[in-house]
């Protein structure tokens, strides 16, 4: 079946396109230019069905599909599934492809409510994972290993693992590789094209993108994808009709949102980087970063999330985000406004201290989520927030931040 069957996509159109039109139901004279939002929780149906049953729980209500189709056209993907948050959508998948007995190979650096489900909650049912560097994957993986993970670019430290590396190990393997791209976005990174078997994201943040819904999402294989609809079928997740509308509609501007977080992410962390009160910035786009190179072969845009370290520690942090005035102090990430948070208190907090360093995550870590508002504007917020830290920290008379 030829993609634009599958997906109401056409593979000629770009991604502003298909970000605009994928999933429209019908032009017919009288028919609505934006899908209508569906709120039934049931369909009519014959005593002994016909096909497919649409059942709200299921996710089958027209509004999921329309905006299904509109997400696997997006990823490139046979379909795609809507959950009701990040978390459903990780979880979800990983139920779909293992059990008691069976083990997990995943990268050591990942979001926090990942690390949970790995190593608090997954272990209950008998299931195992090895954290391992961006090049341990294949050394890792037993006779009972049934899937691999990543996550790309990485919370909060932005690293980029080489994904064709460790497709590779999967496909020699013959292992399905997921792969966590929330921070990429399908319009800067689409892991499918490079040898993943799923790509999940927290909807909640840039595709959604006005921090006004929770949604997760899976796309895929319609085979994986409808073995993940079975565990929905089965735990509940299931997206509400009005925030599956909210997303389709969020989703249509991702991708002019996207050029903007680009050019403001890459703008501010040249700027911090300038800064003396700024110890190190994370950011793919900056030569300094470590995978600054395979970043930018594998990205289209760099994204708009930077984080950084600044001098003085926890206590310096701490005080500089109680000064931001125009940026706001919040978790999440991925909305039009500017986003500060210290991943010790939000999405890191259940790690130790040591743990976190371990993953980069130094005293002192300030993650922003760039918004799309003026760049000059964001930055005068930050030189406010941190310029009074040169008086209470001893800096270097010049030279600015040291190197990655």
């Amino acid at each position: 079946m030829k993609p634009e069957a599958q997906n109401g996509a056409n593979p000629l159109h770009g991604t502003s396109t298909r970000a605009v039109h994928a999933g429209e139901t019908s032009r017919a004279p009288g028919a609505p230019v934006v899908n209508p939002i569906v709120p039934s929780s049931t369909f009519f149906t014959d005593p002994v069905p016909q096909g497919e049953v649409l059942y709200t729980r299921y996710g089958t209500n027209p509004t999921h599909t329309a905006l299904a189709r509109r997400l696997a056209a997006l990823e490139g993907a046979e379909a795609a599934l809507p959950l009701a948050s990040g978390n459903a959508a990780v979880a979800l998948a990983f139920l779909a492809h293992v059990r008691a007995g069976d083990h997990i190979v995943a990268q050591r650096d990942l979001y926090g409510g990942t690390l949970a489900l790995l190593m608090r909650d997954l272990p209950q049912l008998g299931i195992e994972t090895t954290f391992v560097e961006f090049d341990g994957f294949e050394a890792a993986i037993r006779e009972n290993t049934r899937v691999l993970y990543m996550e790309a670019p990485v919370n909060p430290t932005l690293r980029m693992p080489d994904i064709r590396e460790i497709a590779r190990v999967a496909h020699t393997h013959n292992l399905p590789l997921l792969v966590d791209a929330t921070f990429g976005t399908p319009i800067n990174f689409r892991p499918l094209e490079y040898g993943a078997s799923l790509v999940i994201h927290s909807a909640t943040k840039y595709l959604g993108g006005h921090s006004d819904l929770t949604a997760g999402v899976v796309a895929g294989s319609t085979g994986i994808v409808e073995r993940i609809r079975e565990k929905l079928k089965s735990f509940g997740p299931v997206l509400d009709p009005y925030a599956a509308w909210l997303l389709e509609r969020g989703i249509k501007t991702l991708d002019v949102r996207m050029e903007r977080h680009n050019r403001n992410g890459l703008e501010i962390s040249q700027w911090l980087e300038s800064h003396p009160a700024v110890e190190r910035v994370f950011y793919p786009g900056l030569p300094s970063h470590p995978d600054h190179a395979i970043a930018s072969e594998l990205l289209s845009g760099f994204g708009g999330m930077v984080s950084f370290v600044v001098r003085g520690g926890d206590d310096a942090a701490l005080r500089i985000c109680a000064r931001l005035k125009l940026m706001s102090v919040a978790p999440s990430l991925g909305g039009v406004e500017t986003l500060v948070s210290m991943p010790r208190f939000t999405s890191h907090a259940a790690l130790s201290r040591e743990e976190r360093h371990a993953r980069g995550i130094a005293d002192g870590f300030i993650r922003v989520s760039i918004g799309v508002e003026d760049a000059r504007d964001l930055i005068a917020d930050l030189e406010q927030a941190l310029t009074p830290e040169l008086r209470a920290v001893a800096v270097p008379a010049v030279g600015g931040a040291s190197p990655s």
